[in-house]
């Protein structure tokens, strides 16, 4: 029972980190030559590059994190990723003002992401992902029939799992 809610638990953070990049990525593959246009325009060097490899973050990543795969390699990237996009996009020290604290929020709440993303690396997706799947995490027992020589093990099984 324990490790079923431990299961659920890790899926459900793993939505919630998921919803965080996937949403915007979608958007930016949907325009990734007008996401371009903005990285150039604010500076960027390389603003192909840049946006080709923000969008394959954006929604490959978070794609890999809800499936579990890959969780130590995804979990650092995403984590690199959004702590570079803070310290990129969110460089609050050049702002004063309301604007300061507007962006200076926005970089606090990039790095609590990539704190999250660390967190999926180094505690794994679960039961409930892909890894867990391959691993051979254990599935729900089915509560028994009741009878006393399918609970000793006797008989032989068919295929629908009764005993004969």
């Amino acid at each position: 029972m324990l490790a079923r809610a431990s299961d659920g638990t890790l899926l459900a953070a793993r939505l919630l980190l998921a919803v965080a990049l996937l949403p915007t990525g979608i958007a930016r593959a949907l325009n990734v030559s007008g996401f371009a246009l903005t990285l150039a325009g604010a500076g960027m060097p390389f603003p192909n590059a840049v946006a080709t490899t923000a969008v394959v973050m954006q929604v490959f990543g978070p794609l890999a994190m809800i499936l579990g795969v890959l969780p130590r390699l995804t979990g650092i990237a995403l984590a690199l990723f959004a702590a570079a996009t803070g310290v990129v996009l969110h460089a609050f020290w050049q702002f004063t003002g309301p604007a300061l604290v507007a962006e200076r929020t926005l970089m606090l709440a990039d790095l609590g992401l990539a704190g999250g993303y660390l967190l999926y690396a180094m505690t794994g997706p679960g039961g409930w992902s892909w890894q867990g799947f391959r691993m051979g995490a254990p599935a729900p027992r089915a509560k028994s029939g009741g009878k006393a020589g399918a609970k000793a093990g006797g008989g032989r099984r068919t295929p629908q799992g009764r005993t004969a």
